[in-house]
């Protein structure tokens, strides 16, 4: 699972073991997940630096969405990889910066139904972008605060999550949110019930409607490739290379971005489904889309201007502390 609050944090740290939704104690406290995350379940990740001290102290925090954990399974890609490019990405952030050019968003009308196909870049590793779209926490990132916020405002909230099945890095997943949106005079309220089939090893994912206001058909898919952001300028191929190749040519200092490639079909209930009222569905799925991308977008532009601490330099940092609010404490035992 994904990003939590701090994403400089989570990113420098390991994963150990599954942390599964369970009942309430014999005291009364929940040992994983609060009445309010009780919908919002696992499995979750754990990283294994966590102290025996640290890690109770989260389980009694009894708050899944205030928790250092992960959505996607680490055993089935290279975490410590992760680590380094994300590192990169911010280290590299202020000499060369990289900019995402605007997503392409077509739309096309086939024997009825709505075929959205979308094509976008992100300036982030493929399993960090795969976390983001994955962790059902981090919908608070989706809610058009950026340019389209006098235009249209859009919101997308996680309400309920199930693991149906989990085979090795396949996942299957319920999912229950609500869209909700504005454009100009116009909003609404979308009930949205999926199924959603998650490959955490290819980064790719299916998902089907099981509910859907007011559409007949609502399904879709999306994968993620590795983009060589650097390849021109420090590599002198400019063919398709492997990220082994990659990362020779360019002396490991090649940061890797994300292509991620959408396709979303969908049609209207058949009361709907008829001009006028068609096209302005149409219009309403395109813009709300564009939208949501470009929160997407300035979420990961901000995490690239961050600025890190290294994990070791902020220990010392909070020992030091530590030890002047115990030399405080002793000198006013001594005043007393």
């Amino acid at each position: 699972m994904g990003i939590f609050p701090g994403f400089g944090g989570w990113i420098n740290l390991n994963i150990e073991q599954p942390l599964k939704a369970s009942k309430r104690s014999k005291n009364g406290r929940s040992s994983s997940v609060s009445e309010e995350d009780r919908y919002i379940q696992g499995p979750w990740y754990w990283h294994p630096n966590l102290s025996p001290k640290v890690k109770a102290e989260s389980m009694e925090l009894d708050h899944v969405r205030s928790m250092p954990l992960l959505a996607t399974d680490p055993k089935y890609y290279d975490f410590n990889e992760l680590v380094r490019q994300s590192k990169l990405w911010n280290s590299e952030n202020k000499k060369h910066p990289w900019k995402d050019a605007p997503a392409k968003v077509k739309l096309k009308t086939k024997k009825g139904l709505c075929h959205l196909n979308i094509d976008f870049t992100l300036g982030s590793p493929p399993q960090a972008v795969f976390e983001m779209f994955t962790d059902p926490r981090n919908m608070g990132l989706l809610h058009s605060t950026g340019k389209h916020k006098d235009h249209w405002r859009t919101s997308l909230a996680t309400l309920a999550t199930k693991v149906l099945k989990k085979d090795g890095p396949r996942q299957i997943t319920e999912v229950e949110k609500n869209l909700r949106w504005q454009i100009l005079w116009y909003s609404g309220s979308i009930p949205i019930h999926l199924i959603i089939d998650e490959n955490h090893q290819k980064v790719t994912a299916t998902y089907k409607k099981v509910k859907v206001k007011h559409m007949k058909v609502f399904e879709g898919s999306w994968k993620i490739q590795p983009l060589y952001a650097d390849q021109k300028r420090l590599c002198k191929s400019r063919s398709r290379i492997s990220e082994e190749e990659y990362k020779k040519c360019s002396g490991g200092k090649g940061r890797i971005g994300s292509k991620v490639t959408m396709e979303h079909i969908f049609q209207p209930s058949s009361l709907l489904n008829v001009p006028p009222v068609s096209w302005f569905i149409r219009g309403i799925a395109v813009k709300v889309t564009k939208a949501l991308l470009q929160d997407f977008r300035e979420h990961v532009i901000s995490l690239n201007n961050m600025e890190t601490v290294d994990p070791l330099v902020y220990a010392e940092i909070i020992e030091s502390i530590k030890k002047e609010k115990e030399k405080e404490a002793k000198l006013k035992e001594l005043e007393y």
